[in-house]
């Protein structure tokens, strides 16, 4: 085995040492930074809002200026010495705009110690693959809820690309394609991926194997399957079954290391997932500056 491939192994085994995302470890925390507010896909589960009480993806109290990122990490430091990870995870997309490279340029001069982890749907992850692998992104999660257009479809019901409001299968197939070659890419720089796949009964159960089977041979190392939370256009769907869960979990464990921790946390949080919460205490004084930014970009 070469060298660089032996540097890849030990660098990803560190990470899921340090990251309560990526492994088991229970004594580690992570911080979110709400930075993106857009979003470029249209998900028939999502309903982005800005909250200081719902506990779900899609969500936070407020949106962080980018400026203020460093102090809001020195806050987040004394109150929860665990912190071994800077995360950016939405409201929105991650890749729409350029917050998340400015916040982690910042990142990398002030607490260059700390794991940089990042999510997003992936349709830019192929076009700005470099732009991360030069700034140095440690983790990597990707949602990627099923690898055929016709089932996508379903889920992603039209995406934002370049302008142009694409839908159905033609965006589903875009936003497929983009996805495995930006996963390909950054696997290949190293990083250490992981995704998301939202399990919807009776739309991508019985899909969830192909998915795993898919990202797996593209790079990913670790495989999370999240319960949908029935709302926006899918509130009509029942939330999966514990042994709904465990089916889809079993089917994917034949192709790649399923993740069974997740807690499917807000945009904002901050904290040991599961056990603590200090997103009160570091952003409180923030959470009166809410403002409606949200849109599709």
């Amino acid at each position: 085995m070469r060298i660089a491939e032996l540097e890849v192994g030990k660098h990803r085994r560190d990470v899921v040492n340090q990251h309560p995302c990526f492994g088991a470890v229970r004594n580690k925390a992570r911080m979110h930074l709400p930075i993106c507010p857009s979003c470029n896909i249209e998900c028939a589960f999502c309903r982005r809002s800005l909250n200081d009480d719902e506990n779900r993806p899609g969500v936070s109290a407020f949106i962080l200026p980018v400026d203020e990122v460093s102090e809001y990490v020195d806050y987040a430091l004394k109150a929860c010495d665990a912190l071994s990870v800077i995360g950016v995870a939405g409201p929105g997309d991650t890749l729409v705009g350029d917050n998340l490279f400015k916040a982690f340029l910042r990142l990398n001069e002030t607490h260059p110690d700390l794991l940089k982890c990042m999510s997003t749907n992936g349709l830019l992850l192929n076009e700005r693959a470099d732009e991360l692998i030069e700034i140095g992104i440690d983790t990597l999660t990707v949602t990627v809820n099923a690898v055929d257009p016709h089932v996508l479809k379903q889920i992603v019901p039209a995406i934002h690309y370049h302008g142009e409001r694409i839908e159905g299968a033609r965006g589903a197939r875009i936003l497929i394609r983009n996805q495995i070659a930006g996963i390909t890419k950054m696997a290949e720089a190293g990083t250490t991926i992981k995704v998301n796949t939202v399990l919807v009964p009776g739309v991508n159960d019985s899909h969830v194997e192909n998915v795993a089977e898919a990202v797996r041979k593209a790079g990913a190392s670790i495989f999370n399957i999240i319960p949908l939370i029935p709302q926006h256009l899918l509130s009509n769907i029942a939330e999966p079954s514990c042994g709904e869960i465990e089916a889809a979990r079993a089917a994917a464990a034949k192709h790649i290391d399923v993740f069974r921790h997740c807690q499917r946390c807000r945009a904002d949080a901050i904290g040991i997932p599961g056990l603590e919460d200090h997103a009160s205490t570091v952003l409180g004084k923030y959470y009166g500056k809410v403002e409606e930014v949200f849109s599709h970009g």
